[in-house]
């Protein structure tokens, strides 16, 4: 097992500080490859917040109750605070390489939420990447050396290490958010040029590979109005300007929007509109 750790002023004791927004206490890496366990368990947790990123293997951990277990893959980070139960093991099989770094401070838990880490949460996934293993290791290097303003180095440096961390939180997110509006847009492209033909809202979802419910819920997040009521919104308004600036019937225009049914168009027309069809179109006559 291979391992490197530094220490604030080379003191290995657990310990809160509430004098300054952030201080980092320790710092350390662990790679197992023919170790058979490394076992961690501190029923009470510790003062301190910590930090722990795997960057190959994975972790079992154990959150709240020693009997859970969750494995946690490289590419993540897992975030204690203080006083919870820590219970989690590495396992040489694993071929398990981690890094970790305990911090205090009188502000850090506005400053976990400033940088994309919700109160509740525990397990977060960044990806691996050289930098954030340069950074742990440029802070393990402060640790043992203690050279001039190395304190306010390793605050500098974790601060760093959780922009980099919430930049990767973020992208996953703008990621996400980039596939719905893709998906949301090409529904409303679609509707629009579609709007009277007979659209089944099912058969839409399933061509998109969405459930229905995700779809719709979705949908009305981003238009502010269901499948349903947008086509039925495009299909009114298209009838209310063929009222007001063409001679078709009543039917006809019925039958341009999307509906066979004259009678059915009229009492949606008046539910939406306030007007028959027909009194609408007298008024704007009049106008």
């Amino acid at each position: 097992m291979y391992m490197n750790t530094g220490y604030l002023n080379h003191s290995h004791m657990d310990f809160k500080d509430k004098s300054r927004p952030l201080i980092v206490g320790s710092c350390g890496t662990y790679r197992l490859s023919s170790h058979p366990k490394l076992p961690t368990y501190r029923p009470r947790g510790r003062l301190d917040y910590q930090i722990i990123y795997i960057t190959a293997g994975c972790g079992h951990f154990h959150f709240d109750n020693v009997d859970n277990e969750t494995i946690v893959p490289a590419g993540n980070i897992v975030l204690y605070r203080p006083k919870e139960l820590q219970k989690y093991e590495y396992y040489g099989e694993d071929k398990t390489e981690v890094y970790w770094i305990h911090f205090t401070g009188n502000n850090v838990k506005n400053i976990l939420r400033q940088y994309g880490f919700p109160d509740k949460e525990r397990v977060f996934q960044v990806g691996t990447s050289m930098e954030y293993e340069q950074i742990f290791k440029r802070i393990i290097i402060e640790l043992q050396r203690c050279q001039d303003n190395y304190e306010e180095m390793l605050v500098l440096l974790l601060r760093h290490l959780l922009i980099i961390f919430h930049r990767e939180l973020t992208r996953e997110h703008i990621l996400k958010n980039e596939y719905l509006d893709h998906e949301m847009d090409n529904a409303v492209t679609f509707f629009s040029e579609n709007y009277n033909q007979n659209i089944s809202i099912d058969d839409y979802a399933a061509s998109r590979g969405m459930s229905v419910s995700w779809f719709i819920r979705n949908f009305k997040k981003y238009t502010g109005s269901t499948p349903m009521q947008f086509i039925v919104g495009i299909r009114i308004n298209n009838a209310q300007m063929l009222l007001e600036t063409t001679t078709y019937s009543i039917n006809e225009i019925s039958k341009i929007v999307g509906y066979d049914n004259q009678l059915y168009f009229s009492r949606l027309f008046h539910k939406l509109k306030g007007y028959s069809p027909r009194e609408y179109r007298k008024i704007r006559n009049r106008l």
